[in-house]
């Protein structure tokens, strides 16, 4: 069987994505004669496992450095902003510490799983603690909607029953609110297409300076208006848009926990490739899937009829996957065919 890491440097989501662990204690090899393996160069006759090009990627080497920052200032924020919410009667204002709260929450979840993702593995972890980061992802999605839920809740009830609102310390306070989401934002900018985790941190920083930048709007139009019920209405305008864009993360994050072939990866094309490979007649048992937010990995069953083990046939052919599909961490069994496998089915996992 084969299993790949998509390192975070590839454009694809497949390496922001990251995939649950695929066990492989589960596949049933009762109908195989594993005389033996080949691992990274070394033969044992029989059957062929073959790990090449193992790149383990993590977290980028700034993302925990700026979970610590992004954490500090935004907590320092909702302290502020809450009380200044309260004393000015703004639910807009309130309501925008409440999301901020929520993203302090959801950085330190990613925090922590970026700090796991870089943990060893162990003898009963062997893949380590990667599957951390996707928990975290979904987490941060979920906090996310679950906020924002709460903030249209209580928009309807304000809608009814608006109050007065103190205009110039909302704009002052949730133009600093622009200013420290959007600064966050910015320190995950590079690595969020690499990691899922990381993107789950910017989508949260992004969506909340859009509610600070909304607040500030809002409180500038009823200062010149006097039209109170605007302030539940943009918080209700901004949480539907926030909805939307969280979406995305949410799918995705769930996707990667229930195993899903990573965006930008076509399996159709995998198959193809290794079915190509110098004296391969057959291709099965082929899963592809995400140990983290940042690795990919593959596990196949390759036919090669009289063929000996080969060294350099596993290396090239890792070496391939890496290159071409951004697969860094494949284990491929190779068989000679003699005996019907019994994972060879398409139907059985």
């Amino acid at each position: 069987m084969a299993s790949l890491h998509g390192g975070p440097d590839h454009d694809h989501d497949h390496g922001g994505q990251g995939l649950g662990s695929h066990d492989h204690g589960s596949h049933d090899h009762a109908g195989h004669d594993h005389g033996g393996h080949a691992h990274a160069g070394r033969a044992h006759g029989g059957h062929a496992h073959g790990h090449g090009g193992h790149g383990h990627s993590h977290a980028p080497p700034d993302s925990l450095r700026a979970f610590a920052i992004g954490a500090g200032l935004n907590l320092g924020f909702v302290i502020i902003e809450a009380g200044f919410g309260f004393w000015s009667g703004s639910l807009a204002l309130l309501a925008d510490a409440g999301h901020n709260l929520s993203d302090v929450l959801g950085l330190l979840l990613a925090w922590g799983a970026a700090w796991l993702s870089r943990r060893a593995p162990t003898a009963k972890r062997t893949y380590g603690y990667g599957r951390s980061s996707i928990l975290a992802a979904l987490a941060n999605a979920m906090l996310l909607l679950v906020a924002t839920g709460g903030i249209i809740l209580e928009a309807f009830g304000r809608i009814s029953h608006p109050e007065p609102i103190q205009t110039g310390i909302v704009m002052v306070v949730a133009l600093v609110g622009v200013g420290v989401n959007i600064g966050t934002a910015l320190l995950f900018m590079a690595g969020r297409k690499g990691d899922l985790n990381v993107r789950g941190a910017f989508v949260h920083m992004v969506a909340d300076g859009a509610i600070s930048l909304g607040v500030v709007v809002a409180g500038a139009v009823i200062a010149l208006t006097g039209w109170l019920w605007l302030d539940p209405v943009v918080s209700l305008a901004i949480s539907v848009a926030i909805i939307a864009g969280t979406w995305g993360l949410l799918k995705d994050s769930v996707n990667l926990a229930m195993d899903m072939v990573p965006e930008g990866i076509d399996p159709a094309a995998v198959e193809a490739y290794l079915a190509g490979r110098p004296g391969v007649s057959e291709v099965h048992d082929l899963h592809i899937w995400g140990l983290s937010t940042t690795s990919v990995a593959l596990s196949a069953h390759l036919v090669r009829p009289g063929a000996d083990l080969d060294d350099d046939f596993l290396s090239a052919t890792c070496e391939g996957l890496k290159a071409r599909f951004g697969i860094v961490h494949p284990v491929l069994q190779v068989e000679q065919g003699r005996m019907q496998c019994a994972l060879a089915p398409k139907d059985v996992v």
